[in-house]
């Protein structure tokens, strides 16, 4: 039998043989050649020499192995971690200084990269690559794992009680058909051609031209949305401001709401309910929010009850989840081009509820870091409530105090 018939036997074979009936098969080729036989099935397979002997010799010893065995027990390469006993040793120094978590826990984890790792095994006289290091990590007990959110700052022990009277608050004011809103301030949204997150109907291959890199365009600034929901009538009301978000950014937001929508609607009113979160330029703690809220229910002649929700939860609030994230659903896909855009977009927002939405741009400036003296503070009608008089309280009208 020549080399090249010995050839193509094997290269129709190959990938049907394991590692035993490869050399078995070899071996018998060698055997039945005879003289010269091992160096011809050599040089036509590529098994090396060593190989065929090992398969003579164990079919002359008869030598059985149980099923699915390759090699005897014991047999082939040796693990890295056996013939490099300080291996393991120095990788498991090299994690440990940033593993986190328990350290007896079965699962640990590192943020060091496996290349990074191999490279300074090597610098240390290993043998190593990547993929061996991933193995033995995985082997050790590590994973790759991202941040799990557990841990909570510090807040009232029972926020749901500032929420149930909150709820309470709102069914009082409505049983009386009192005027209650819902505000906050949206995130600033940078104006100009930026990829805006979602997708909208286009023709096919051709989406809509933006920007590579979100950097602001100052010229054009960022777009400031505060807004004003009526928890009773389900309309919103979304002032655009250019400035910062301050106490009196959100007053005359909320002065444009009761002037265009809400005097309207409630013309009988005589105190106007406030549901706003903890932070921002409504924030319970903020002097300025106060002081305007005063001149806002001195000229108005409204009592004005202002509830906050707890530090964390300014998702909660119900404008949330019933202005602002159908606005951000109605504009997603569609960059804000233009502040003449994200009006139109804004006062476009439809829900089958019935919502409807009314905007307007608001170019005046309000710098921050603006100081309310001790004894402006002194001159504000502001009564306390029982429960948590830090976040509930009532500003009532004072004739004398109008700015």
């Amino acid at each position: 039998m020549d080399r090249n018939t010995l050839r193509t036997k094997f290269t129709a074979l190959a990938p049907l043989l394991t590692e035993r009936s490869r050399r078995l098969w070899a071996a018998t080729e060698a055997r039945a050649l005879g003289h010269g036989g091992i160096a011809l099935v050599e040089r036509a397979t590529g098994v090396s020499r060593s190989t065929i002997h090992r398969g003579l010799c164990e079919l002359e010893a008869d030598e059985r192995l149980s099923p699915g065995r390759a090699r005897r027990p014991g047999g082939g390469r040796k693990p890295a971690s056996a013939t490099d006993p300080s291996l393991v040793t120095d990788l498991d120094a090299l994690v440990e200084p940033t593993a986190s978590g328990d350290p007896d826990s079965p699962l640990r984890w590192t943020a060091k990269s496996v290349r990074t790792l191999a490279a300074a095994l090597e610098a240390r006289g290993h043998d190593v690559s990547h993929t061996l290091v991933a193995e033995l990590l995985h082997a050790l007990g590590y994973s790759l794992q991202a941040n799990r959110k557990t841990r909570q700052g510090p807040q009232h022990p029972d926020p749901d009680a500032q929420f149930r009277y909150i709820s309470a608050q709102v069914r009082r004011f409505q049983k009386q058909e009192q005027p209650t809103i819902s505000v906050d301030t949206r995130k600033k949204e940078p104006i100009g051609d930026f990829k805006n997150a979602g997708r909208a109907w286009r023709p096919k291959r051709n989406p809509e031209p933006v920007r590579v890199r979100d950097l602001l365009v100052p010229a054009q600034g960022k777009a400031i949305p505060y807004g004003v929901y009526d928890l009773h009538r389900n309309e919103g009301w979304v002032s655009i401001g250019l400035d910062h978000d301050t106490g009196s950014f959100a007053v005359h937001a909320i002065r444009r709401w009761w002037h265009l929508m809400g005097r309207r609607a409630y013309p009988a009113a005589r105190s106007l309910l406030i549901t706003a979160d903890a932070g921002g330029g409504d924030g319970a703690r903020l002097r300025p929010w106060k002081w305007q809220l005063q001149q806002f229910a001195t000229r108005t002649g409204l009592a004005i009850t202002v509830c906050h929700t707890p530090s964390g939860t300014s998702k909660w609030n119900r404008i949330e989840h019933r202005l602002f994230s159908h606005i951000a659903m109605n504009w997603h896909g569609k960059p804000l081009v233009s502040l003449a855009v994200i009006v139109s977009l804004i006062g476009s927002t439809r829900r089958a509820t019935g919502l409807r939405i009314e905007s307007e741009i608001h170019r005046s400036r309000y710098p921050g870091g603006l100081v309310v003296p001790d004894e402006q503070m002194a001159r504000i009608v502001l009564e306390p409530h029982r429960f948590r008089g830090d976040w509930n309280y009532t500003i009532y009208p004072n004739p004398g105090n109008s700015q």
